[in-house]
């Protein structure tokens, strides 16, 4: 005999009070929906979980004994607390489910979201949308720590906790000031004089570093260490225009000064320069509007 009761005697424990609510225990059953010999086990067992008899079975129905009266009383307020506690936490689930917690590398957030998040909050005017930028490291950081429902990343690492899914494709572009020497090229620049020229550069753990990084070791090349570091892209463009180098950036970012014509492509040769825009989350811990959120952007 044990007087410790288990995760699967709430449902023998509710069984008891409808037998005792009801005066019977085939009506009980019924209420619970099980068939009357599962239930008249799973009121054997709970009594001699706790060693009391708690109801007494008769031709008329069922009664409870006088301990199984005191303890229906108890057992009501116990069953009834329970469910506000889980009505309560339904309701909390739901109130932080009007919310989607978007993290984003610059790249995504400035280009390609903007428009998205517009569209779905067209439909679904009540769900906040939050949306914090920083690189691509920091990004599958906070979609793994769960401080972000909802990461987009260019070309990410792979996570074990993460799953990935392709929404956009990209690729970086070399860009200069219209009276940069490379301005004036007639023929795609050489990967080896890019990779050895010293260059306006992103932060290491930025995706568009890495796309980089990464185009260049498989051509076999060592890029050189940076002209600058800024941690933003258009802390890049600005100095690009104010004539400080040369940079590599999403074609995105730049569409609008090419045509323009405050900035100058400049082609290269030996370099494959695209990637893929990329969505991760937990799946584990997805829920209905991260799904919704992915749907908008395939549209």
């Amino acid at each position: 005999m044990s007087q410790e009761l288990g995760p699967g005697d709430l449902a023998s424990l509710r069984l008891f009070v409808d037998t005792v609510r009801l005066g019977s225990l085939s009506a009980a059953a019924r209420a619970q929906r099980i068939t009357q010999p599962s239930a008249s086990e799973a009121l054997r067992r709970l009594e001699r979980r706790l060693g009391i008899e708690l109801v007494v079975r008769t031709p008329r129905g069922s009664r409870p004994t006088p301990d199984g009266a005191r303890l229906a009383e108890h057992a009501e307020r116990v069953l009834a607390e329970l469910d506000g506690f889980l009505a309560e936490a339904r309701s909390l689930r739901t109130a932080g489910r009007r919310h989607v917690r978007i993290a984003a590398s610059y790249t995504n957030a400035e280009y390609l979201l903007p428009p998205v998040i517009a569209r779905y909050r067209a439909v679904r005017p009540e769900v906040v949308v939050s949306l914090a930028v920083a690189n691509s490291a920091a990004v599958i950081t906070r979609v793994a720590e769960r401080t972000a429902d909802l990461g987009f990343v260019e070309d990410p690492e792979p996570h074990p906790d993460l799953a990935t899914r392709t929404v956009a494709t990209d690729e970086l572009v070399v860009v200069v000031a219209p009276g940069h020497p490379w301005a004036r090229v007639t023929a795609p620049l050489p990967a080896a004089e890019l990779t050895g020229t010293p260059l306006l550069l992103r932060e290491p753990d930025s995706g568009t570093r890495a796309t980089y990084e990464r185009a260049a070791h498989r051509a076999g090349r060592t890029v050189a260490t940076p002209l600058g570091v800024m941690t933003s892209t258009e802390a890049l463009k600005t100095a690009v225009r104010a004539g400080l180098g040369a940079t590599l950036v999403s074609r995105l970012a730049v569409a609008a000064e090419l045509v323009a014509g405050e900035l100058a492509e400049v082609p290269v040769a030996g370099l494959d320069l695209r990637r893929e825009l990329r969505a991760v989350w937990r799946p584990a811990h997805a829920h209905d509007l991260t799904a919704e959120f992915l749907a908008a952007l395939r549209s």
